[in-house]
């Protein structure tokens, strides 16, 4: 049971206040994402420049994300019982220091380190950013104000990928970290100014205060959740290997250099901005007509865009194989927005920030956070070339299809466990 302890009024950000988090949260999370995806765009120059090998370039990728993980629980209880704005200007200082000294490596150990501790800091982004946009937007707009803020995931691959080549080539394969650390620390200043809700503290029914441990048994109580975080985990097999991987797959089925196989990620990207709103407006659209909607959108697209990518990666992006990795792009991410939304609608006011940090961790230790290195090892033990490669991203594309499975079960109960909590609400901070 969540309570407010205080004399403050129901917390309502206002329209210039709201849009204010929406920039700041969206802009930090295409950062944000330009970091994640500096590593995927140099993996050539770099595995030549090191000595290393696919599986080498693969531990980078996993033990990332497999941070970000191991700490988006604990970061996320801290958004939830300490200041969403502060929390993120933090992490966003904190990744972007990391990725700074990312750049400075010199052997595979070196590299392993700081991009570990760049995991840790964006671990709780997502958590804070997603309750804060989510508290600035009523229930009926939160699905599009949702698909703004994740537009930014295709936005950010798409300036990663696209810069950090381009310098790379011009300036080495360490540079692009060097530059992309500068903008996470201006906008972590940035976000300490935007309007923040009242901690609420969260009590069992004897009124004594619910601990960490018990804030997670309430979460996988809620049976719509645990389907989507079954199949959140399983979509991102394909989706992290997809992004990882396919710069280095198109440089070798191409034999194009670093800048060529990175701009291919370009149109993809583009598409996909276009799919993260769109997932939003449709999902509030059929929301309005059944409740359910909200999760059969990202049940259909992400099943197939599982199937397209299986296709373009066989077809190398070649002709209409082109077609239907930009077809991906758009599909894949429309779940993005519509499984933020009903992170929100499902979890206790107490719990808006943990909830999201559940979400982040099942993402990646549920299929996400190892999928790298299984798609390095796999094309290791193939080859290394690019059929080998193409083979292991196709394997991981049937993560897709399981996760839509995931996902329409976890429509039938999703009106009942958004119906236990609307009567919470949210307090001015």
């Amino acid at each position: 049971m969540a309570k407010d302890t205080g004399d403050s009024k129901q917390y309502k950000a206002g329209k210039g206040a709201s849009i204010y988090i929406l920039i700041i949260c969206t802009l930090l999370y295409m950062v944000n994402y330009m970091d994640r995806q500096v590593v995927a765009a140099v993996v050539e120059p770099m595995k030549a420049a090191l000595s290393l090998n696919d599986s080498d370039v693969g531990i980078l990728g996993s033990v990332f994300l497999l941070s970000i993980a191991l700490f988006s629980f604990p970061v996320a209880y801290l958004v939830d019982r300490w200041s969403r704005r502060k929390a993120i200007a933090i992490m966003a200082i904190l990744w972007s220091g990391f990725t700074f000294l990312t750049g400075k490596a010199w052997n595979f150990w070196s590299l392993f380190v700081p991009r570990s501790l760049v995991g840790v800091g964006e671990a709780g982004f997502s958590a804070g950013g997603t309750a804060m946009v989510g508290a600035a937007y009523s229930s009926k707009a939160r699905g599009a104000a949702m698909g703004v803020f994740n537009m930014s995931i295709p936005l950010g691959i798409a300036l990663g990928s696209v810069l950090a080549g381009a310098i790379a080539k011009t300036q080495g394969w360490q540079a692009p970290f060097l530059y992309f650390a500068i903008p996470g620390v201006i906008l972590g200043i940035l976000a300490l100014f935007m309007k923040d809700y009242k901690t609420v503290a969260s009590t069992s029914t004897t009124g004594s205060k619910v601990t960490f441990g018990q804030s997670i048994k309430t979460l996988f109580k809620i049976p719509s959740l645990v389907w989507a975080l079954v199949g959140y985990g399983l979509a991102n097999i394909m989706s992290m290997s997809f992004l990882f991987w396919t710069p280095a797959f198109v440089g070798r089925a191409w034999g194009v250099d670093v800048v060529a196989a990175n701009a291919v990620m370009v149109p993809i990207v583009l598409a996909a901005i276009v799919g993260s709103p769109l997932g939003g407006i449709l999902a509030d659209v059929w929301f309005k007509k059944d409740p359910r909607g909200r999760l059969y959108i990202p049940a259909i697209t992400i099943f197939l865009s599982a199937i397209c990518l299986a296709g373009a990666i066989y077809l190398q992006f070649r002709g209409i194989g082109m077609a239907l990795v930009i077809a991906y792009g758009v599909l894949n991410v429309m779940a993005l927005p519509c499984l933020s939304a009903i992170s929100q609608d499902v979890a206790p006011a107490a719990q808006k920030g943990l909830v999201w940090g559940l979400m982040v961790f099942c993402m990646y230790v549920f299929g996400g956070g190892w999928s790298p290195y299984m798609v390095g090892a796999i094309s290791d033990a193939l080859g290394q070339g690019a059929q080998a490669l193409g083979t292991a991203l196709m394997i991981a594309s049937i993560g897709g299809i399981l996760g839509g499975i995931c996902y329409l079960m976890a429509a039938k109960p999703y009106p009942a466990d958004m119906e236990k909590v609307k009567h919470e609400q949210l307090m001015a901070e």
